[in-house]
């Protein structure tokens, strides 16, 4: 999903479940930079509450006004959109990042047995098209959609909402820990894998899931699939081998393991010698792990592995985009 959009679906849920009323809000253009996607989500209570954005913090606190205190919910409108930054003096009102415009589309009427399938769905890792028309508001759940994960047209728009990307870190010490913090602000779901009791004790980064168990039976457990990334760190190779011979069989985004050329070239044969790993699956291998940046300390390293986790997460997006290999499919 784009962001915090499975915490903005539950947050929306709760909200209806108490009787409030909630507006839905919906990236549908941006020109020019911009912290938020087409098909991002944020809502906003009654109240002005807010959860998520729709552009970091720019145009949110009139949308809270309108939504709070312009009687939109009564108005009769159901779905319509917003624009920000048509003119000169709107980019330089809202501050827009680089001279940006920005379209928001708002549903005041969102339907909450709809929501409730839709975040079942994405917390089951399955994923679902939600189809909103423009002309009368009504939204629907789809198996199948447009090949871009985001498209709109005169009558409406479609977003594609899928599981979480995650992350598996093998290796609880000090570069594991730094790698956790700086996925998690990503948007990964992370686990960290560390069956060593020395480096498990006194764990406490919250937000994280610390498993003892070995790493190839977490990798078999884990139910790897094309959002999801594994990464050694531990550089022993009695555990990190057992991970990679599993992960490289599966259709993991990403794959990578910490050691030098001369420590992959070596590993690689091992992997093939001892547990019959193909040359196509050894390929998949990013090895050294991370973008060559000239990292050496641990936090370092960890910022050279999240952006190599980016590149990859962006060129699966690019891919489903053109149709060449879909990598959220129900």
């Amino acid at each position: 999903m784009r962001g915090n959009d499975e915490t903005v679906l539950a947050q929306t849920l709760d909200w209806l479940r108490q009787g409030r009323r909630v507006a839905l809000l919906t990236v549908l253009g941006t020109y020019g930079a911009s912290p938020r996607p087409p098909g991002a989500l944020a809502a906003i209570r009654d109240d002005g509450m807010i959860c998520g954005s729709v552009s970091g913090g720019c145009v949110e606190d009139d949308l809270r006004r309108e939504i709070a205190e312009g009687g939109v919910f009564g108005d009769g409108r159901t779905a319509w959109v917003r624009s920000f930054g048509a003119s000169v003096e709107e980019r330089q009102r809202y501050r827009l990042p680089c001279g940006n415009s920005l379209r928001v589309a708002v549903e005041t009427m969102p339907d909450l047995a709809q929501l409730e399938a839709l975040l079942a769905a994405v917390r089951q890792r399955r994923c679902l098209w939600r189809r909103v028309d423009y002309q009368d508001g009504a939204a629907y759940l789809l198996n199948e959609g447009p090949a871009d994960a985001f498209a709109e047209d005169e009558t409406g728009f479609s977003v594609l909402h899928g599981p979480r990307w995650r992350l598996l870190i093998i290796g609880g010490a000090e570069l594991g820990r730094y790698l956790a913090q700086v996925a998690l602000t990503l948007d990964y779901a992370v686990t960290v894998c560390e069956p060593r009791e020395e480096y498990a004790a006194g764990w406490e980064l919250g937000g994280v899931a610390l498993s003892a168990e070995m790493p190839d039976d977490l990798v078999l457990a884990f139910g790897c699939d094309e959002r999801t990334a594994v990464v050694a760190v531990t550089h022993d190779p009695k555990l990190d081998d057992l991970a990679l011979m599993e992960a490289l069989k599966l259709p993991c985004h990403y794959v990578g393991a910490l050691g030098s050329a001369t420590t992959t070239m070596k590993r690689k044969a091992r992997l093939a010698e001892h547990f019959g790993l193909t040359p196509a699956e050894l390929d998949r291998l990013h090895g050294p792990v991370g973008l060559a940046i000239g990292s050496r300390t641990p936090a370092e390293i960890a910022v050279s592995i999240a952006a190599d986790l980016i590149a990859s997460r962006s060129a699966c997006h690019r891919e489903g985009a053109h149709g060449e290999e879909r990598s959220c499919r129900t």
